[in-house]
C-alpha cells in the first residue's frame, strides 16, 4: 500500500496547480481519501476529501478555489488548486482512512486538525510555495 504525492512547486499570487496523488495496494474509489497541508509552526489541517461514493468536502479555506477529483481508471486522486494566495504555503499530503464508513470522509476536509480519525496510509509530501 502506498500514495505518492507530486505536483508541488513555486507560484505566485493567484495562481494555479495541480497536485497528483498516485496510488498502489488498493482502489482509491473504495476508500475514503483526501488531501491535507501543513505550515511551517501550524498544525495539519484538512484540505478536501472524496468520500467512497465520490462526493467532495472541503474546508472553508479553500471552498470554491480548489477541487479534489480521481481518475479510477489511473488509481489516481488530484487536487486542482486556482486563485492561490501565501496562506496556501504548505507541505502538502494525501492520505486515506481505508476504515471509514461511507459518508464520514467529509469530517477530514471539515475538522481534521492533526490528530484523530484513522488516517493510514500517508503519502510523502509535496510542497507548495505562494509568493506575493
Amino acid at each position: 500500500v502506498q500514495l505518492v504525492a507530486s505536483g508541488g512547486g513555486s507560484v505566485q499570487l493567484g495562481g494555479s496547480l495541480t497536485l497528483s496523488c498516485e496510488v498502489s495496494g488498493f482502489a482509491l474509489n473504495r476508500y475514503c481519501i483526501g488531501w491535507f497541508r501543513q505550515a511551517p509552526g501550524k498544525e495539519r489541517e484538512g484540505v478536501a476529501s472524496m468520500d467512497i461514493n465520490g462526493t467532495p468536502s472541503y474546508s472553508d479555506s479553500v471552498k470554491g478555489r480548489f477541487t479534489i477529483s480521481r481518475d479510477n481508471a489511473e488509481n489516481t486522486l488530484y487536487l486542482q488548486m486556482n486563485e492561490m494566495t501565501p496562506e496556501d504555503t504548505a507541505m502538502y499530503y494525501c492520505a486515506a482512512d481505508l476504515s471509514a464508513p461511507p459518508g464520514t470522509c467529509a469530517w477530514y476536509s471539515e475538522h481534521y486538525r492533526g490528530s484523530g480519525g484513522n488516517l493510514d496510509p500517508w503519502g510523502q509530501g509535496t510542497l507548495v510555495v505562494v509568493s506575493s
